[in-house]
């Protein structure tokens, strides 16, 4: 084994470790991945990439004291994974969850055989839906809905960057997702909306990575969680087309409150909840019914 190879695994070794004994969920992961930012390959190529000495060593061990004060690992890669995309996050924006990506996928099967489609997403954050859809789905317009200053300059910046490598453009819109007049001009034309909103019940017990450096404004909503799901579904119901779909993520003690809300409306029909890979309810989904089945 060549010394450069035992010295870096070593190092990591005990970056695992210190990781470990600060309460990381996944040290060694965390640890291959720092030292792969420093040495600027892949996690798949370390082991084929140089030793961690000098300058890269110190900082490698800056950012393993920082994951251990639990900053997020994104924060300190600068960036985070969400299917085909790697977004640019940081302070101010909600860090995209792997669990959203059921989301999208739900919405890129209602797309498949739609020419054209008109696609909100409201509260966007980094933009991770609207830019997936844009990437993955059939070629129409999608807008990203997002209301915090911080935010929305993370949205943008990651939608410049995938209109640079060629995706199709998002339109950011900087509005409150639960205000009538957000997109008001786009009343009943919407084909779908996606919707990662805030849903944590207030004093839930969250990671420290959540509650220190996550906005709480876009975790937190409310003692029940559903203070901005409750008027999100009445702006959904506005602006969807008869016949359009809504995906509504949610917390996973909502798998009963989140569906019935959307019964409630009265709009909305084919109402069903969707479990996430560890089978914890996670989003909810239903259809705008045109005015006749209504009435019917």
């Amino acid at each position: 084994m060549p010394a450069d190879h035992a010295s870096r695994s070593a190092v990591i070794a005990r970056a695992a470790s210190v990781l470990r004994e600060a309460g990381v969920a996944a040290p060694r992961a965390d640890a291959e991945l720092l030292a792969a930012h420093v040495l600027g390959v892949p996690r798949s190529r370390l082991v084929l990439a140089g030793g961690l000495t000098g300058a890269r060593l110190a900082a490698f061990d800056q950012l393993v004291a920082l994951r251990a004060r639990r900053v997020p690992l994104q924060h300190l890669l600068g960036s985070a994974g969400f299917r085909r995309l790697e977004l640019a996050v940081g302070p101010g924006v909600f860090i995209p969850r792997p669990e959203t990506e059921l989301l999208v996928e739900w919405g890129l099967e209602v797309l498949r055989d739609l020419g054209g489609p008109c696609v909100v997403d409201l509260c966007a954050g980094a933009g991770a839906v609207a830019l997936a859809v844009a990437q993955e789905g059939p070629p129409g317009r999608v807008y990203a809905v997002e209301r915090a200053p911080a935010a929305l300059a993370w949205l943008r910046r990651n939608a410049a960057v995938r209109v640079a490598a060629g995706d199709p453009p998002v339109e950011v819109v900087a509005g409150d997702a639960t205000d009538p007049a957000t997109l008001s001009t786009l009343d009943g034309q919407v084909d779908l909306v996606l919707c990662n909103p805030p849903y944590v019940p207030a004093g839930t017990q969250v990671d420290a990575e959540v509650s220190d450096h996550d906005p709480a404004d876009a975790v937190f909503a409310g003692p029940d969680g559903l203070a901005v799901i409750r008027p999100v579904v009445a702006r959904v119901a506005a602006l969807l087309r008869p016949g359009g779909r809504v995906g509504i993520e949610h917390d996973d003690s909502h798998g009963e409150a989140v569906p019935a809300l959307l019964r409630a409306d009265g709009r909305f029909d084919d109402v069903r909840d969707h479990a996430d890979l560890a089978g914890r309810p996670r989003f909810a989904t239903a259809r705008r019914r045109a005015p006749q089945e209504m009435a019917d």
